[in-house]
């Protein structure tokens, strides 16, 4: 159990769920270590002074310096103070010491989670649109994973729609034949990019095709038709631009740190759509209506004007009228296979808040199909802004490719490093010599480790702006400062001289016994809570804004309780368990977002 479970565990026999989950961590150490205002809310239905109540519930609970509670204390109109005993703290340290999960317990029901990620259109290079998705998704399997999870991390590409129609237009009427021979990557973006340009009225924000009178975009899905119905010299060219497509990509995912338990593209539902479309018919779910084939709302009615779709469960499109099947068939298609092979218990899929209504119909009608009992979400997220407080484009081309903007990143991260590295040798710090390989390696940490935190620190509906500064700062709330608290915790060990695994092995006493020392033990048993957290609301950003919590209780510490130069050995062994379960928890949270560390900067 995590240390809030089991704080809420003493008072389960006097208190029913709702009031036991009002237990909180304190605002103020002044106030104890925890909080809860559960006889307030008690009191009037009891018909008593809620201080009144709140007393005799804080003589039901024993306390001690060998128990959990070392004092519970009514204040003001009814709250509960609860300090937690110094025996308690360091008997929880040691245990979390031990244990190489930090002490997470696997969970009394596993859950099957599979999770929507990513998901780009192929025929073009990853930009930087595509990045909450990405590590979000990331974020979200690894946490899943470690809590003792069962995670399918799936990433549903794009490989089948209009954006091949595109590429096949440009490939037959602009193709510079020399330079796709040289990088056809680069040709392929190049092409995508200019047929982009001439399709008219079209809009950046929109996946929309364009209209019907556009010539090009007319061109275009024609090409798509010929792919979708067989045409041998499109198949042969889709063919043959899908491995350097998937490779562009994939070079990415590494880089990024990103995997995936299976990949399938939209070509491969392809097959089975007719029959998805079948299923329903026979089961009267969906009906035929002017010669396409939709699943009307839940009152039975295909609306017929705006006003009319305005429903709690939208109707859905699966076949058109020219016979072509839609999003939202594929979509359906893909929630059978995925039940039928993983049996979840849970779909996530992490996709853009534009997406909210296609979800919701989507959820509607697999629920009538028959998949009612998993449990589905759209876990949706807001857009990167630039420092004009406007969505960065991605229909431009080339400034905001995903590769480019790394690169830069790590750029950015190399110069930060030599400043950094610079300061502090003219502050007479002892900074360790590096070779241009590990100082490559640093810049790749630190620069990519930015844009990722950057991003899953802020909330996931949230929107947040895109700003190299604010996210390679050495101070605040920045992967660069957690990867540099990372480093403090490990260099006192190469300093003493000191093997971490030998004195985690030798399970020394912990000694709790300054304000600094208990603020940090708090912070490191508050762990498994903050991971809890982030799990039940699909939110990593708790997960950062609890290291910023641990850091900071961490640099107190480092500045008010000397450890190598601790009074007694045995002081100094206990403090050097505290730094190297910090260490532990800063490498273990930062892996959890997708982040490295590096032992020395």
């Amino acid at each position: 159990m995590t240390l809030l479970q089991q704080i809420r565990a003493v008072w389960d026999p006097f208190l029913d769920d709702e009031m036991v989950r009002m237990i909180r961590p304190s605002s103020d150490p002044k106030y104890g270590d925890y909080q809860a205002n559960f006889a307030m809310s008690m009191a009037k239905q009891l018909g008593k002074a809620p201080r009144d109540l709140a007393s005799e519930l804080v003589i039901k609970v024993p306390t001690g310096p060998e128990l959990m509670f070392e004092k519970l204390e009514v204040a003001g109109g009814g709250f509960i103070n609860m300090t937690l005993s110094a025996s308690f703290l360091q008997s929880a340290l040691r245990a979390m010491s031990a244990d190489a999960q930090l002490g997470i317990s696997p969970p009394e029901k596993p859950l099957t989670v599979v999770i929507d990620y990513s998901g780009p259109n192929v025929a073009k290079p990853l930009h930087v649109g595509h990045l909450r998705s990405t590590i979000i998704g990331e974020a979200l399997s690894r946490i899943y994973r470690f809590l003792g999870h069962t995670v399918i991390g799936d990433n549903h590409l794009g490989d089948w729609g209009t954006q091949f129609g595109i590429l096949l237009y440009g490939y037959k009427h602009f193709l510079d034949a020399e330079a796709y021979q040289a990088d056809p990557v680069r040709e392929l973006a190049r092409l995508y990019v200019h047929v982009r340009s001439l399709f008219v009225k079209k809009d950046e924000d929109s996946e929309d095709d364009g209209p019907v009178a556009d010539p090009v975009a007319e061109a275009c899905r024609f090409e798509t038709a010929k792919l979708h119905e067989g045409d041998p010299e499109n198949r042969a060219l889709w063919q043959q631009f899908m491995p350097h497509c998937l490779k562009e990509i994939h070079d990415i995912y590494e880089r990024l740190d990103v995997h995936f338990d299976t990949e399938h593209g939209e070509s491969y539902y392809q097959p089975q759509l007719a029959s998805v479309v079948e299923d329903m018919l026979a089961k009267g779910i969906a009906k035929e209506s002017q010669g396409a084939v939709v699943i009307p709302n839940a009152k039975g009615v295909i609306p017929q004007s705006d006003e009319e779709r305005k429903t709690e469960e939208p109707p859905a499109l699966v076949r058109k009228r020219d016979g072509a099947f839609t999003y939202t068939t594929t979509d359906l298609a893909t929630i059978r296979y995925r039940a039928d092979n993983y049996q979840p218990d849970r779909l996530l899929y992490v996709v853009d808040f534009r997406q909210e209504l296609h979800f919701r119909t989507l959820f509607a009608q697999a629920a009538r199909w028959g998949y009612g009992h998993i449990d589905m979400r759209h876990l949706k997220f807001g857009s990167v802004l630039g420092k004009d407080g406007k969505p960065i484009s991605t229909r431009k081309g080339g400034g905001f490719e995903l590769g480019d903007l790394l690169d830069e990143a790590v750029r950015m991260g190399a110069s930060k490093y030599a400043q950094t590295r610079k300061e502090r040798l003219e502050r007479g710090e002892d900074v360790p010599e590096m070779s241009p390989e590990q100082q490559r390696d640093i810049a790749e940490v630190v620069g990519v480790g930015a844009v990722k935190y950057a991003d899953l620190s802020s909330n996931r509906e949230s929107n947040y702006v895109f700003d190299f500064d604010k996210m390679l700062a050495t101070e605040g709330n920045t992967s660069t400062y957690m990867q540099y608290a990372y480093v403090r915790c490990r260099g006192i060990f190469r300093k003493g001289g000191i093997d971490a695994d030998a004195l985690r092995a030798s399970q020394p006493t912990m000694i709790i016994g300054t304000a600094a020392e208990k603020a940090l033990a708090l912070q490191l048993l508050r762990f498994g809570d903050a991971l809890q957290a982030a799990a039940s609301g699909a939110v990593p950003h708790l997960i950062s804004a609890y290291l910023w919590d641990l850091a900071k209780s961490y640099s107190t510490f480092f500045v008010n309780c000397p450890v190598l130069k601790a009074e007694t050995e045995e002081l100094r062994d206990s403090r050097l368990i505290l730094c190297d379960l910090t260490a532990r928890v800063i490498q273990k949270s930062l892996h959890l977002l997708g982040i490295r560390t590096v032992e020395m900067m």
